[in-house]
């Protein structure tokens, strides 16, 4: 719960995630989301980011943008990305983890992050939609606006990954790949894995078209059970179908079919084939489209919104 903000929706949902703030918390104090699952590991620090607190005026009053969008300035989103990393306890002013972030393609490239220092870090970000670590002192972020941030943190080797996956990137496989790629580079057992599925836009809100179903249909054999169908409705056809008759058989044309897709449970199918447990996987955060008064939505706010963070590193 939210202490001092009762009727917020985030104090009706389930409790694998809560907000990390202080006890006294005003509407415009900046706010983030932790999985419960990864607080557990005391090395670890991870968040997700809202869209409350900050000093971006782009978006209405007070938000914490913390993507580099046309509407909103830099100088603001650099000072977001200032109160986030002290927010997250990894600045204290004069000196702050270096941030990692990747400029984003909906793909399934994922990049290992090795020895980094402040001096070393690319001018331009490298391109790709996830990235993988085991070294300390730094802080690995992608971006998400109704794509799903995912963190995948190894217990046991003090390894940790982020992903960003839509549905492009999640039908390109990219969270299973990301496992194979800890396992890969840093021994990783998938058992030892703990994962947290971040705020996204959740099934409930993400109208997809035909195409992208058939794109699922080739990669996943439980492809079917991801997708729902829902036919609109029209009173005035209901009450008056003569109006509507057509010369195709049987004599009107067919209701219009929205169709929509879980992509949390799509994610969450790939992480459970990659071989992480089912109790060791976090899969209840709000959805994007649903709660914008606490997250940024693409989709829901018709492209002109700012970006949230999932971000995890390692305590040195």
């Amino acid at each position: 719960m939210i202490a001092g903000w009762p009727d917020h929706p985030l104090t009706r949902l389930s409790g694998y995630y809560r907000t990390v703030v202080n006890n006294r918390v005003a509407k415009n104090k900046l706010q983030l989301l932790r999985s419960e699952k990864l607080d557990r590991l005391a090395w670890l620090v991870h968040a997700f980011s809202t869209r409350i607190g900050g000093v971006s005026r782009a978006y209405g009053g007070n938000t914490l943008n913390l993507g580099f969008t046309r509407q909103d300035s830099r100088a603001a989103v650099e000072r977001n990305r200032e109160l986030f990393l002290k927010e997250l306890g990894v600045a204290n002013g004069r000196k702050s983890w270096p941030l990692v972030a990747l400029r984003q393609i909906h793909s399934d490239l994922i990049h290992r992050v090795d020895g980094m220092r402040v001096d070393r870090i690319p001018e331009q970000p490298l391109a790709g939609d996830g990235m993988v670590t085991d070294t300390s002192g730094l802080l690995l972020a992608v971006q998400a606006a109704d794509c799903l941030p995912i963190i995948v943190a190894d217990r046991k080797r003090r390894a940790v990954g982020v992903f960003h996956a839509g549905w492009r990137g999640t039908v390109k496989r990219i969270v299973e790949k990301g496992v194979g790629e800890m396992r890969k580079h840093f021994g990783s057992d998938p058992r030892d894995l703990v994962a947290a599925i971040g705020p996204g836009v959740q099934g409930c809100c993400y109208e997809v078209g035909e195409e992208v179903r058939t794109g699922f249909e080739a990669q996943f054999a439980y492809a079917g059970s991801l997708f729902r169908e829902v036919k609109e409705s029209d009173p005035v056809r209901e009450k008056y179908p003569l109006l509507f008759l057509t010369a195709r058989a049987p004599g009107h044309s067919e209701w219009p079919v929205k169709l929509f897709l879980d992509l949390v449970e799509a994610n969450r199918r790939q992480l459970l084939d990659a071989g992480v447990l089912a109790r060791n996987i976090d899969a209840m955060a709000p959805c994007t489209a649903c709660h914008t008064e606490l997250l940024f939505s693409f989709r829901a706010e018709k492209g002109i919104t700012g970006r949230m963070m999932a971000a995890a590193g390692i305590r040195k």
